[in-house]
């Protein structure tokens, strides 16, 4: 019996004790030093102000004007487009299948999942899309005698677009970053998008030698 509560007697110490030993106080063990790190907030406090002292500031202001100046006057050429040298065209089709139902402002389902929509049936294309190469003088001359009694849209892919329509009195656009080319798979310059139908035709064409001449 005496055997069986010896275990029992050793486990009670151990908790009554346990709690006097966790809370004895070693004291202190090694140097401590305060945080001297400098507060970030104040380091660029301090830089912006000595920018301003020695001018930097209004140096970098007018540089970050001068480049966004440039830029709206000749945006960044669409890379991988080249001067078209064969006549290539193509018929494309804009349909496109909703991946999700579309709902109105009140939840009524408006399109189904699944649905086949072709863009083309409520908002036609009204006038020709031409693409061409603002700083080539043959591209320019063969657009605008051609489409000068339309409203085409006249798209540059390399140029500038503001100095063109002063020069030319009439509105040019820049296709920014190539979303346009690209989504219609347009690899060289002049090219033209024109509906036919539910669809729409696409032609990369040459100048043709006898429309070379500045107009």
């Amino acid at each position: 019996m005496r055997l069986l509560t010896l275990p029992v007697c050793a486990t009670a110490l151990a908790l009554a004790i346990a709690p006097q030993a966790m809370a004895r106080d070693y004291g202190q063990h090694g140097a401590v030093w305060p945080v001297i790190e400098p507060d970030l907030l104040q380091q660029i406090h301090a830089r912006l102000t000595q920018l301003e002292k020695t001018g930097e500031t209004a140096r970098l202001n007018e540089e970050l004007e001068r480049r966004t100046i440039a830029r709206v006057n000749r945006p960044e050429p669409v890379a991988g487009v080249s001067l078209a040298s064969a006549l290539r065209s193509w018929r494309f089709d804009p349909t496109i299948t909703t991946p999700r139902d579309i709902a109105d402002d009140k939840g009524r389902v408006i399109i189904a999942a699944g649905t086949r929509v072709n863009p083309l049936d409520t908002v036609p294309l009204r006038a020709p899309l031409v693409f061409l190469d603002g700083d080539d003088p043959a591209q320019l001359a063969w657009a605008t005698r051609r489409y000068a009694s339309t409203k085409a849209k006249l798209i540059l892919v390399r140029g500038a677009p503001l100095e063109l329509m002063k020069a030319r009195q009439r509105r040019f656009y820049f296709d920014q970053g190539g979303t346009l080319v690209k989504h219609f798979g347009i690899r060289a310059v002049p090219a033209t998008v024109e509906q036919q139908g539910c669809a729409l035709n696409i032609t990369e064409q040459p100048v043709p030698l006898k429309e070379r001449a500045p107009s």
